[in-house]
């Protein structure tokens, strides 16, 4: 028998992402493509398979641990050395620089060990809220640099993790605690945002209180930046897309046969690929330094996609070079991702422009937020019959709200009219896509 370390894999451009779920108890026997462990990035979890099968001798990570690539998740035992992956003596050494580089000793008398960092080792300026002066402190070592950094002493912070262990999450909640106690008594009155005031709902009647998911939070916490920094303008229209549904539909056998099924969402990613190409000032960003703008060769198009977990934007790479059965199947790829919770961090990273569109839900409009910084987004609302004059008589059309909000530093009106004129087109006459 050999003693095998199972490690993080890649991650798909993540850095780090949080240990959520311990797949198994100590001496559990494993197959290889198991899961051992379920981690969570800022948008999306994966499970982390077992390349081989084994027996778990002892977790090397704990619920509410923070890692990346290359640490080390599990040990296992395996059937002969032949089926390790590094030798022995090597991943023993391994093993004890993680062991002195966490800067304590792991507790390895329960299936999920947690690291506990003695008093001493913290100084402690003014006990209060977290925990009474003398008694440990449960955080790892990126949660310490984090409080060192923001100068926050970890004992006046309350640990939501396991065993009352403090993640990042409370270091956050408790410095935007001081920020809004400070802003609430010193800020005059109409020199920043005042604080909505908090109310207990439980006097009008029964409540539950629900925490929120981890991309519920990161979206408002986008949302709630963009908005405030970025100067919006909306610019509405409207497609007649008659033509474009009647060939759609005629498509459903070729459809099937492929395995692929054609939505309208395929044609208006294509349609904005084309016109992010045709009009390249919705093709940047600002940069940070607000000197400059960044002008970018690729076109790849994100789409919003609901989830019972959030919304998420996967990306659609090189858009402008595919057609559309390929923009089709990767739509529906990266949707049936989305909501398993699948997506890598990677699939929903580089994109030029962003696509929300409502679909049937319904609506006649709304004013999409430009996700920065990107310099716009198209908000797609539900298609209705509309009468519309042809010169002669009225005549029935499908027409397709569109709504298209903009970054007013990068783009201006004439520019946002000629680009929604090119979506238009291209909607309206789909041989225009095949140009």
């Amino acid at each position: 028998m050999a003693i095998e370390i199972i490690r993080v894999p890649d991650l798909g451009g993540a850095e780090t992402v949080d240990v959520i779920e311990l797949s198994l108890a100590q001496g559990d026997n494993i197959a290889a493509e198991d899961s051992i462990v379920v981690l969570e990035s800022d948008k999306a979890t994966m499970d982390v398979p077992s390349p081989i099968a084994g027996q778990l001798v002892k977790y090397l990570v704990a619920e509410g641990d923070t890692v990346k690539v290359g640490d080390p998740i599990v040990e296992l035992e395996v059937a002969s050395p032949e089926s390790a992956s590094e030798p022995q003596p090597e991943e023993s050494v391994q093993v004890e620089e993680i062991q002195s580089k966490a800067e304590t000793p792991v507790i390895e008398s329960s299936p999920e060990p947690v690291a506990i960092e003695p008093v001493a080792a913290l100084t402690v300026a003014e006990p209060s809220g977290g925990g009474e002066s003398g008694t440990e402190i449960y955080a790892g070592p990126s949660v310490r640099l984090m409080a060192r950094e923001l100068g926050v002493t970890l004992d006046s912070v309350v640990g939501s993790g396991p065993r009352g262990r403090i993640i990042k999450d409370d270091i956050d909640a408790y410095v935007k605690g001081k920020l809004t106690s400070v802003a609430g008594n010193e800020v005059v009155k109409g020199s920043a945002i005042p604080a909505i005031p908090s109310i207990d709902f439980s006097q009008f009647g029964p409540i539950e209180s629900v925490k929120l998911t981890k991309i519920q939070k990161l979206t408002a916490a986008n949302m709630h930046r963009n908005w405030l920094n970025v100067p919006h303008v909306t610019h509405f229209d409207g497609a007649d897309i008659t033509d474009l549904e009647s060939f759609r539909k005629s498509l459903k056998a070729e459809g099937e046969a492929r395995g692929v099924r054609i939505t309208p969402v395929a044609f208006i990613i294509k349609g904005i690929a084309m016109a992010l190409n045709a009009n390249p000032v919705f093709n940047r960003s600002l940069a940070s330094d607000g000197e400059h703008y960044i002008q970018k060769s690729y076109c790849n198009i994100g789409m919003a996609v609901d989830t019972p977990r959030g919304l998420v934007v996967p990306v659609i790479c090189n858009a402008d070079e595919k057609g559309i059965w390929e923009i089709a199947a990767d739509v529906a790829n990266l949707a049936a991702k989305a909501r398993d919770g699948k997506l890598k961090p990677s699939d929903m990273q580089g994109g030029c422009f962003s696509l929300s569109s409502l679909g049937a839900i319904g609506g006649n409009g709304f004013t999409p937020i430009v996700n920065a910084p990107e310099a716009g987004i198209l908000g797609v609302s539900k298609s209705q019959i509309k009468p519309v004059w042809n010169g002669d008589t009225f005549e029935p059309r499908l027409m397709l709200p569109l709504a298209l909000s903009y970054d007013h530093r990068l783009v201006n009106g004439g520019d946002a009219g000629r680009f929604v004129t090119d979506i238009v087109k291209y909607l309206s006459d789909i041989r225009y896509l095949a140009l």
